[in-house]
């Protein structure tokens, strides 16, 4: 049974399109995914439908067979379960090794680096007096996060070794976005040779590209940005975050 993603291109959704990618060059048929994109602004997260999948209402969702699932660190470490590669090895060791930093990565990059872009570019209806105190505090931590990154790195690789793991594959979506986000991080060598290391991946490539022109992938349009940031702003909005509650 194909498996069915529900995303959209969104850090969190690139995820999981760069896990599907990067178990195709590992040489698993994941078989032919059905990829729905989740229209943020237009509200589809909060469609039955996709709560269904995403009780949370946040992408990304995936659909299994039987098999609903939300979160998208959940999601990687449920596909390096199903196929057993380098990403996520069946040894016990090596998977502890791995998941500290995968939700180290839930718990502290993603939240951090979200609300810096948050308050950066995306609450235009905030007060620049109120946002000052949001913005210092979750742009130090940024950097701190990137620190500890850069220790980590030093002298190998991936986060965990010689190998890519799915602890970078949830890393690696928030860190190459420090510009959007506005957090300098290129005094740390050791995560911008990172950044480049993992960007020239096919794989990766390809799971940057659901959603996404080719031509854009790094480099997005005006109307892109744009549309991005109508989005972003949709998503902060807390109007939407009160929606159903």
């Amino acid at each position: 049974m194909a498996l069915e993603l529900l995303t959209s291109p969104t850090p969190n959704g690139w995820k999981v399109t760069i896990m599907l990618e990067e178990l195709r060059e590992a040489g698993f048929d994941v078989g032919d995914v059905t990829v729905t994109t989740i229209e943020i602004q237009k509200g589809e997260q909060f469609s039955p439908e996709f709560t269904r999948v995403s009780p949370n209402q946040k992408i990304p969702g995936l659909v299994d067979g039987d098999t609903r699932l939300f979160e998208s660190c959940a999601i990687l470490q449920y596909l390096g379960e199903k196929y057993p590669s380098p990403l996520f090895p069946a040894d016990h060791t090596a998977r502890w090794t791995i998941l500290p930093w995968l939700y180290w990565q839930a718990a502290g990059v993603g939240p951090i680096f979200g609300n810096k872009l948050s308050y950066t570019r995306y609450m235009g209806d905030v007060d620049e007096a109120a946002k000052a105190h949001p913005l210092e505090r979750f742009g130090n931590e940024a950097l701190r996060l990137a620190g500890v990154l850069d220790r980590q790195l030093e002298g190998q690789d991936y986060l965990c070794g010689d190998d890519l793991t799915i602890a970078d594959i949830a890393t690696f979506p928030w860190l190459r976005g420090y510009k959007w986000s506005k957090v300098d991080i290129t005094p740390n060598e050791n995560v911008m040779a990172w950044i480049d290391r993992v960007r020239a991946r096919p794989g990766v490539e390809r799971g940057l590209a659901y959603g996404v022109p080719k031509e854009e992938i790094d480099s997005w349009s005006k109307e892109r940005r744009e549309a991005y940031e109508r989005r972003g702003a949709s998503i902060a909005s807390n109007e939407n975050l009160l929606r159903d509650r």
